[in-house]
């Protein structure tokens, strides 16, 4: 699995934080990672599973960045797609030292593109550009 679907996964995870309690989302992610159309290789379920896990525990921290810098928006009022795209970029341009900050922006695009609105990209795009303007290094928090 590459990158960009191993991306693909982690989004599709985390999107269903906005229909499950978190404390079922163990379980979720199990029932996830079992369908056969979803099934990565051992080391690549480790990565996904971390990822998400560190994502999902940055959730209120990553939603008062959005709401900071998401001008005439707030978290509650966004589409869950286009939300769910915005946490995992701003997770990605924040917190992972791996992920150049243009590569979280584009892929997260690419993932608007693919499973949002019309103008989730563009949304998208918008507010992450904001966050790439901003000077704080990652994991500085």
């Amino acid at each position: 699995m590459g990158r960009r679907e191993i991306r693909e996964q982690i989004f599709k995870l985390l999107f269903r934080v906005e229909f499950n309690q978190l404390a079922e989302m163990p379980e979720q992610t199990q029932l996830f990672l079992n369908e056969e159309e979803n099934q990565p290789e051992a080391g690549e379920a480790v990565y996904i599973i971390d990822k998400l896990d560190n994502i999902i525990k940055r959730l209120p921290e990553l939603d008062r960045m959005l709401n900071e810098q998401a001008a005439g928006w707030i978290t509650s009022r966004m589409g869950k797609v286009d939300l769910t795209i915005l946490r995992l970029a701003v997770y990605e341009m924040r917190f992972d030292p791996d992920i150049p900050v243009g590569v979280a922006i584009n892929e997260a695009v690419e993932l608007a593109k693919k499973f949002g609105q019309d103008n989730s990209s563009a949304f998208v795009n918008g507010v992450l550009s904001k966050f790439a303007k901003l000077e704080e290094p990652k994991g500085s928090k």
